[in-house]
């Protein structure tokens, strides 16, 4: 292999390494939240849930896949089979279309995402209020630990001042209400989060040359023909002879 063929050779086993990584941590969010303690809340509020259900079937596939696409790379990259690094440029150049078709829906659909969760949290909200489940109070201190609110009132919030995040007095006058504050993250993180699909998209795409580069060094080193010594007597011990 010549200079450039291993360092590619090298970056997909570290790309691919960090890929196992990032799809087991999917899979295992996924796990947790579908059956964590924590997070059951969500799935026990009385309202269409599908949605939720399918996010988090959505995490786990993608988690399982992308586990496959690492193990299948770095089979090719180390044994440099041909047929591995074949399939792994195939899932991983449909993995970079969904990566980027992902990220300019999230950007295009950013409104409509905070309105579907403004109302989850109003969903939860009242719930919450009229039978003080619980579950539903996990739920609650998830929303208002993430986006750093306090209910539906903010500062002046009074029905579920227990589930609001803990501060001091003038820590506690500077929160704000939870649905403003969902829309605010999502207005002010839209183009960031389309700026993270497209740089995860942009690695993807090195490490699909890479396979390449490394496939074509596996097709010609098969290719050329093995060197032979031919193993004649030199003409001064014929002469001998």
């Amino acid at each position: 292999m010549d200079g450039c063929t291993q360092m590619c050779r090298v970056f997909l086993i570290l790309f691919n390494f960090l890929f196992a990584l990032v799809g087991f941590g999917l899979v295992a969010l996924g796990m947790w939240l579908r059956f964590g303690a924590e997070t059951r809340g969500f799935f026990d509020i009385d309202m269409k849930t599908t949605q939720f259900n399918i996010g988090v079937m959505v995490l786990v596939v993608t988690g399982v896949l992308m586990l496959l696409v690492a193990i299948i790379g770095d089979c090719g990259a180390c044994n440099n089979s041909k047929a591995a690094l074949g399939v792994f440029s195939g899932l991983l150049t449909v993995l970079i279309i969904i990566e980027i078709a992902a990220g300019v829906m999230a950007f295009m659909w950013s409104d409509r995402v905070s309105d579907e969760l403004v109302n989850f949290y109003a969903t939860i909200y009242a719930q919450y209020v009229n039978t003080n489940s619980p579950s539903q109070a996990v739920t609650l201190k998830l929303f208002h630990n993430a986006f750093d609110c306090c209910g539906v009132g903010g500062a002046i919030e009074m029905l579920v001042r227990d589930t609001c995040p803990k501060g001091s007095f003038m820590e506690k006058l500077m929160y704000s209400s939870c649905p403003g504050a969902i829309k605010d993250v999502f207005n002010s993180k839209a183009q960031l989060v389309l700026g993270g699909f497209l740089g995860t998209a942009g690695i993807m795409t090195l490490a699909l040359v890479c396979s390449c580069v490394l496939q074509r060094h596996v097709s010609v080193s098969h290719a050329s023909p093995p060197a032979y010594v031919l193993l004649t007597s030199p003409p001064s011990a014929a002469r001998m002879i």
